[in-house]
């Protein structure tokens, strides 16, 4: 596995889950793809526009136990847990990013509530 990718990406991750980054339609714009689709933490989906018009929920959150799956030379998937301090709740999630003009770009995201806490997820190392 790429050490270096694995970095980027992480860091593209934890760069769309902050405050100022959420509230930015400019950056969230340059992250996501214009196919991206979420299933969101709720079961609804919202595609690209909704993200951008709507907005995206604004809550402080911090990302654990990042990891990527390369599924082909230009699409990688990650998994990692959201501890969410505004709505106490954690979420597993899952995201899929692909090599876009020689851009990594979210294609996909999905958020699922667990009730796991996070020093037995580490613990597990799930």
């Amino acid at each position: 596995m790429d050490s270096t990718l694995k970095e980027h990406l992480k860091a593209l991750e934890e760069s769309h889950t902050r405050l100022a980054v959420r509230q930015s339609r400019e950056e969230m714009d340059q992250i996501l793809a214009d196919e991206f689709f979420e299933i969101g933490s709720s079961g609804r989906m919202f595609d690209k526009k909704e993200c951008l018009e709507m907005g995206v929920v604004l809550t402080e959150m911090s990302l654990h136990n990042y990891e990527i799956y390369p599924l082909a030379p230009d699409v990688v998937l990650s998994t990692y847990l959201i501890v969410d301090t505004t709505r106490k709740r954690n979420t597993l999630r899952s995201s899929i990013w692909r090599l876009i003009d020689e851009k990594w770009q979210l294609y996909f995201h999905q958020g699922t509530i667990t009730d796991i806490e996070l020093d037995e997820f580490l613990k597990d190392g799930r």
